[in-house]
């Protein structure tokens, strides 16, 4: 062959030269998860997204808050079906992550002199108390305080702070509730796939590990995407009764109809979930919606639509051939074994914290309970119900003072509420806020409050109805004659 006076063979090789490191990656990320298995080649595939996911954190913080919302909601099915992988450290990481993209935001400024309200004051009132809980003559397990506190107080003093400085539009309540709403009936939607149809792969392995609390009589308990059936049940019941506040507000025919069948839909995904507890989401949140109404005849009405359906669980059988209105029945029934057994749980409690007014700590009671403090007793009773856990990490006097701050901010939002001209949006934080009543009622039973969906739902909406009187019509003004 002919010499090519403009041919150099070893341009050839420099221009192929891109492989060998290629090849070099190729064979170590094979290697990698050989060894570590296929969660770290998911992590892999995903972590161009993940950069790309950082940067437009920075330049919108906006993003990340919503993605901790969406998050919050898909998290427990990401880490049924990835196993091995801390996906609850996604929740922190993305809060930490949405203040870093609001502190570096070159764009404009945040006015971080809105912080400077009650909500925020309380929610550093009690982080400052749990961190003195690490203290506690009881001695807890520090790794266990770490575990409990992140759902008991940091995500509470990360998320309301944010959702001042982030979502401070008027239009920011329509889009909270559409997303809230929408992922609360695509999550109603996979409990009836999981009824119906039946469970994966991924969520027979979980079941056959919580078979005790959700296989019931031949029966499952279903808990669609969320963490378990309680919170399914607890979460679809407050999120229903926003629902139905919304679908008798001023709006379009078409925007009524779809609350109307979203909370339907979604109000038979709490029915699958065999939570009885829920039923106290749809009467708390049902009074409070009943009450800020102002209306006699919807007061009158709504009054006998609940008492009536209350009524027919307590007096009649009405029902008794469906599993989940046997279940939600025995809701109702003060001689229900499960409830007489939490009686007897909490009057030993009550024994022990006799002489403990703070409590043995944070993180002494429950699952964090029995996984790092098994040397304090009360690690070994169940609390079945945040009211109690609260009770018993902190004592009477940190009961009082969280209890005392949950009636504060549920007054402070009806007294905001009821002084609101505006009917749309006064419509729009009377589902907010009777959600927020029938997830606060609902704790008293389950541990509802304290865990994602719920409580990334609650403190959102107690930052967004505090701020919703900028956003309200304005007082007429008097022109002197």
């Amino acid at each position: 062959m002919e010499q090519n006076l403009f041919y150099n063979p070893s341009e050839q090789y420099t221009r192929h030269l891109w492989l060998v490191p290629g090849i070099l990656m190729a064979v170590f990320f094979g290697w990698l998860m050989a060894g570590k298995g296929i969660a770290i080649g998911v992590v892999l595939v995903v972590l161009p997204f993940i950069v790309a996911f950082l940067i437009l954190v920075f330049l919108y913080p906006r993003i990340g808050l919503l993605s901790f919302v969406i998050y919050s909601f898909l998290m427990p099915v990401i880490g049924r079906h990835l196993a091995g992988v801390q996906v609850g450290l996604g929740t922190d990481a993305l809060l930490i992550l949405t203040w870093l993209g609001v502190i570096f935001y070159r764009t404009r400024k945040y006015r971080f002199s809105q912080l400077r309200n009650d909500l925020c004051w309380l929610a550093l009132v009690w982080f400052i108390l749990t961190v003195l809980e690490m203290g506690n003559p009881a001695r807890p397990n520090v790794v266990g305080w770490l575990q409990e506190m992140r759902t008991i107080a940091l995500y509470w003093i990360l998320c309301v702070p944010l959702t001042f400085l982030i979502l401070n539009k008027k239009t920011d309540v329509l889009l909270f509730l559409n997303i809230i709403i929408i992922l609360s009936f695509v999550g109603a939607l996979y409990g009836m796939k999981q009824i119906y149809i039946g469970l994966d792969e991924a969520e027979k392995v979980w079941l056959e590990a919580h078979r005790s609390t959700h296989w019931l009589f031949g029966k499952l308990r279903v808990f669609s995407y969320y963490l378990e059936a309680g919170q399914f049940g607890a979460s679809q019941a407050c999120v229903a009764i926003t629902c139905f506040v919304l679908a008798s507000g001023p709006h379009s025919k078409a925007k009524r109809i779809w609350y109307l069948v979203a909370g339907l839909c979604i109000f038979y995904g709490m029915l699958l979930s065999g939570t009885r507890g829920a039923l106290g989401g749809i009467v708390g949140g049902g009074f409070v919606f009943l009450v800020l109404s102002k209306q006699v005849k919807i007061i009158l009405l709504g009054g006998i639509i609940g008492l009536g359906f209350i009524g027919m669980l307590k007096f009649t059988s009405i029902g008794s051939g469906n599993d989940q209105m046997k279940r939600l029945r025995s809701g109702t029934d003060p001689n229900d074994p499960s409830f007489q057994l939490r009686l007897i749980n909490q009057r030993t409690l009550s024994n022990m914290l006799a002489s403990k007014p703070f409590g043995t700590g944070v993180g002494t009671i429950g699952m964090w309970g029995v996984s790092y403090n098994k040397h304090i007793p009360t690690a070994k009773i169940p609390p079945d119900s945040l009211y109690v856990k609260i009770w018993a990490m902190y004592g009477i006097i940190g009961f009082i003072l969280w209890f005392g701050i949950m009636l504060y901010i549920l007054g402070k939002c009806a007294g905001i509420i009821w002084n609101t001209r505006d009917p749309v949006l006064r419509n729009q934080l009377c589902a907010l806020c009777a959600g927020y009543a029938g997830i606060l009622l609902c704790s008293y039973g389950n541990e509802v409050m304290n865990a994602l969906p719920s409580l990334s739902i609650v403190h959102m909406s107690w930052a967004l109805i505090w701020m919703s009187p900028r956003w309200d019509t304005p007082v007429p003004k008097t022109v002197a004659a």
